[in-house]
């Protein structure tokens, strides 16, 4: 990684970035500081399912960050604890004096068919994404309310991280998707609840090589054979769009979802009002079923979940 430049577009900024040991957040650290920013490197060093704990993945980010002469510190804590949360604002706050931006990203996975999934392991996998999502952002936002109340001007950013088995679903991944649809829904109350303060609040889908994909996606995801030739699913792709997401450059843009994959951003376009009909009184059972199936002739088919049989 080279050092990051005085003039790049998060130059000064301090950025906070969850699960950045590996994979995507591994490329958001090292993008956001090629750009100027000073970085909090959060990873609690687990599994893949989220088993075992180690510091040392956090560390190794920081060092190669600091080789390339930019400056970031390590957190280790568990961002789905509220101690945890409170600690990472904290270390942002101690070693630079001010936050940013915060990039949520940390997570895991438990694929089990829904009659196979084990209550712990549903509750696991909500609590790191859903919960591990939310007790940041909610200690972030208590220090940027703190800062508008005391006059000073914020340029905050929040950039969550859902993905398409939010957006449309994933067989086999009825816990993550349930998340991550939660992610959804709390990025768009929170673009709105922090608009006061100077926060704004996106969500990226992205789509690409990690830890958590690579089994399931193996053959799709693999790196190509030419090291010359352009790797569409390297997590460095995506993160040049969080980097903007959490530069003072994206003034304006929030409440929204962004699909990040190879070299194509999507905008997300989500539930809205399609056809509908209005009786102007109460429908029996039989009446609403015609109502129904009269609408959804002329409503748009629904996108399929990935891995369903159609």
């Amino acid at each position: 990684m080279s050092g990051g430049t005085a003039d790049g577009i998060c130059a000064g900024r301090v950025v906070i970035v969850t699960g950045a040991g590996r994979g995507l957040g591994r490329a958001h650290a090292l993008a956001f500081a090629a750009e100027g920013a000073r970085l909090v490197v959060n990873d609690l060093g687990v599994g893949p399912d989220g088993s075992g704990a180690s510091a040392s993945p956090a560390e190794r980010i920081v060092a190669e960050i600091k080789a390339g002469g930019g400056e970031a510190v390590a957190h280790a804590g568990d961002i789905a604890t509220g101690e945890g949360a409170g600690s990472l604002v904290e270390a942002a706050l101690a070693s630079f004096g001010r936050l940013d931006t915060l990039v949520n990203n940390a997570g895991f996975l438990r694929d089990r068919m829904l009659v196979n999934l084990d209550d712990d392991d549903w509750d696991a996998v909500l609590r790191v994404h859903l919960r591990g999502h939310f007790l940041p952002l909610k200690h972030a936002a208590a220090y940027w309310r703190g800062e508008a109340k005391a006059g000073r001007r914020t340029m905050a950013r929040i950039v969550n991280t859902s993905s398409g088995a939010g957006l449309l679903g994933s067989v086999g991944q009825g816990a993550y998707s349930a998340a991550k649809a939660g992610i959804v829904g709390l990025t768009l109350v929170a673009a709105e609840e922090l608009a006061s303060y100077g926060v704004q609040v996106n969500a990226i889908a992205p789509a690409a090589r990690t830890r958590m994909t690579e089994e399931t996606f193996a053959g799709a995801m693999a790196a190509p054979a030419d090291p010359a030739a352009f790797d569409a699913m390297a997590p460095e792709n995506v993160s040049p769009l969080v980097v903007w997401l959490g530069s003072a450059d994206s003034a304006g843009v929030t409440g929204r979802v962004f699909e990040a994959e190879a070299g194509r951003i999507t905008v997300m376009e989500g539930w809205r009002p399609g056809p509908a009909v209005d009786k102007g009184a109460r429908w029996s059972p039989a009446e609403a079923g015609q109502a129904a199936r009269k609408l959804l002739e002329s409503a748009e088919p629904p996108l399929p979940v990935y891995g369903a049989r159609r």
